[in-house]
């Protein structure tokens, strides 16, 4: 490798460096629209959550009913923890 090549792949690895120290914590809920439009949620386990917009919607349309059903099946759902 050249120098210049090497000093520009040091400039690139400290660019990407900086980038991940400005990560968001472990745990922190973070949201990005994908590359198709879709809004992905970023925090809640190793891969993302991602649905469209309607999905989304429909979702938050039944937020009640599924907050009923969690409650309704407490006993049958685990947790990290578990």
């Amino acid at each position: 490798m050249s120098d210049q090549a090497l000093i520009d792949e040091l400039e690139r690895l400290k660019a990407e460096n900086a980038a991940l120290k400005k990560a968001p914590a472990k745990g922190t809920l973070t949201f990005k629209v994908s590359a198709k439009g879709a809004v992905s949620v970023y925090g809640m386990g190793r891969f993302p959550v991602t649905l469209y917009k309607e999905q989304w919607e429909k979702l938050f349309s039944r937020a009640d009913d599924l907050k009923k059903f969690l409650v309704e099946n407490n006993h049958l759902l685990k947790t990290k923890e578990d």
